[in-house]
């Protein structure tokens, strides 16, 4: 069994998907709508290949927006997303700078030898970032 993508539940379909493509260098792979429900979704693709799927339906109320992984721990289901990568003080950086709110500013994980940071989207989900370099 292999992981295939992670879900996202979003207010502005557009918005977010610009932002995602923007901030994390996504490419929109397809979009979906199924009329009958008013359900519509894009499917986004990195280069490493992982995917990222955002969803819309109307009438959709907000869920966890907890202020860090902390709080968020304590509301049952997915709390964050993780991404690897190779400089979590530069995304971070990054990622600030594309409009995200900080969560945890850059520091060592409680994983030995990992850096980690936490920034919140502009519709308040959770990303986690992760340098593993000096792990490896």
């Amino acid at each position: 069994m292999n992981f295939d993508h992670v879900g996202l539940n979003v207010a502005d379909l557009e918005v977010m998907t610009e932002w995602y493509v923007d901030a994390l260098k996504l490419e929109v792979e397809y979009e979906f709508a199924l009329d009958q429900v008013e359900f519509r979704g894009v499917m986004l693709r990195s280069p490493a290949g992982y995917r990222l799927e955002l969803l819309h339906r109307p009438g959709s109320v907000p869920g966890l927006r907890a202020a860090n992984a902390v709080e968020a721990a304590l509301t049952r289901g997915f709390g964050h997303v993780a991404f690897d990568v190779p400089d979590v003080d530069a995304a971070y950086d990054a990622l600030v700078a594309a409009g995200a709110a900080d969560r945890m500013s850059p520091r060592p994980s409680p994983e030995p030898g990992v850096r980690m940071a936490f920034v919140a989207d502009p519709e308040g989900n959770l990303v986690e970032l992760l340098d593993r370099t000096t792990s490896a």
